[in-house]
């Protein structure tokens, strides 16, 4: 009786697994991991969603291999160990040839480490720290690392006529750059960073960091710091009245995207270029016909040409295996492919090798000043 009962939802059970089966194979998947959850998850829903706007574009012009594509996104919640579980699963159970993320440095560098290992292609299209330029034989990069845009804030800075600086960044992979790079650079035209303070993430308040920078008493102060945390950073900043002097944020987009605009309003800073010519406004007005309202950060755009490239290299490989797939992108990378950041052309290290940068504003939202 017992065996004649549990027969059907076995059955049943059998048929799902099997279905499932042939829609895979019916699929060809990618995989991303993003920060959904967590300090940075304002960034990680304006990259989702541009990955799904990448997606419908894929489709509608035909798919990939004659198949519908689509891809695997799981969420890191800003967490290290999640975002490698995260990798695993998706090399492991979903067998995708390419994955594109995290966002964080000190979160994407392990993730990518593991994926190089097991010879998956991974894209960087988020973290700037240049320890991913020594990933390995299978990692891309989409974006401008940290010398590149080091050389860009502290130019930019000096152009300013700010020649005293506090600074403020988080205690990791890429904090560490940055202060350290900005420094060196600034220094170099002639100006000095008279503070420098790495902060500790997930506190409830700064104020102390904050008021160790005000003591020196600098021309300006400049930042770098997560959503949520730099929320913080700016609301304290402005009740101890440090907002009297200018603010400059470097990768402004990030700094501000969970900040009110009325603490925000004023503040200057760079970023990694958004989007460029033709290309690029037309996925602008997608993004903003599909979502209703604009991109929130700068980062989505490197999102949506990586799962473009990497659908174009599938299909230029005709083969979803990951060694095809990474010499497909490679070939594509030395034509300058088209993308909506601009075009995009590696060098012999998979670097991209002229990476987009802004001077922005915040007035009332992100705009070029």
């Amino acid at each position: 009786m017992k065996f004649r009962t549990l027969r059907a939802p076995m059955a049943f059970a059998f048929s799902l697994a099997v279905g499932a089966h042939a829609l895979a194979q019916d699929t060809v998947q990618m995989g991303a991991v993003l920060s959904l959850t967590g300090a940075n998850a304002t960034v990680g829903e304006d990259v989702r969603r541009a990955v799904a706007l990448a997606v419908d574009k894929v489709n509608a012009d035909g798919g990939v291999l004659g198949k519908k594509f689509s891809v695997v996104v799981e969420d890191s919640g800003g967490n290290a160990t999640t975002a490698l579980n995260a990798a695993r699963k998706l090399v492991s159970v979903d067998k995708v040839p390419v994955v594109i993320g995290e966002y964080s440095s000190g979160i994407t560098l392990p993730m990518a480490q593991y994926l190089v290992k097991e010879g998956v292609a991974h894209i960087n299209i988020a973290s700037t720290s240049v320890k991913i330029r020594d990933l390995g034989a299978s990692s891309f990069n989409l974006i401008g690392l940290e010398d590149k845009g080091n050389q860009f804030s502290s130019k930019d800075v000096w152009d300013l006529g700010y020649r005293n600086v506090a600074m403020v960044a988080p205690n990791n992979a890429y904090g560490q750059g940055v202060v350290h790079g900005f420094k060196q650079e600034f220094e170099k035209l002639g100006g000095k960073v008279v503070t420098e303070v790495l902060y500790t993430a997930g506190q409830s308040t700064y104020r102390r960091e904050l008021q160790q920078m005000s003591r020196s008493n600098p021309d300006a102060y400049i930042y770098t710091a997560y959503g949520q945390e730099s929320a913080v950073i700016n609301r304290e900043a402005l009740e101890l009245g440090l907002r009297s002097k200018p603010w400059y944020a470097i990768l402004i987009s990030m700094s501000l995207s969970d900040t009110a605009p009325e603490i925000a309003k004023g503040q200057l800073g760079m970023e990694v270029g958004s989007v460029y010519g033709a290309a690029g406004k037309a996925y602008a007005d997608a993004f903003a016909a599909k979502y209703k309202e604009g991109m929130k950060t700068s980062y989505t755009g490197y999102a949506y040409d990586a799962v473009l490239m990497t659908a174009a290299a599938m299909n230029k490989a005709k083969s979803t295996d990951t060694a095809a797939v990474q010499a497909a992108l490679k070939e594509l990378g030395k034509g300058g492919y088209v993308g909506v950041t601009g075009p995009i052309v590696f060098d012999a290290e998979r670097q991209r090798t002229d990476p987009p940068y802004a001077k922005l504003k915040y007035d009332g939202k992100v705009v070029p000043r």
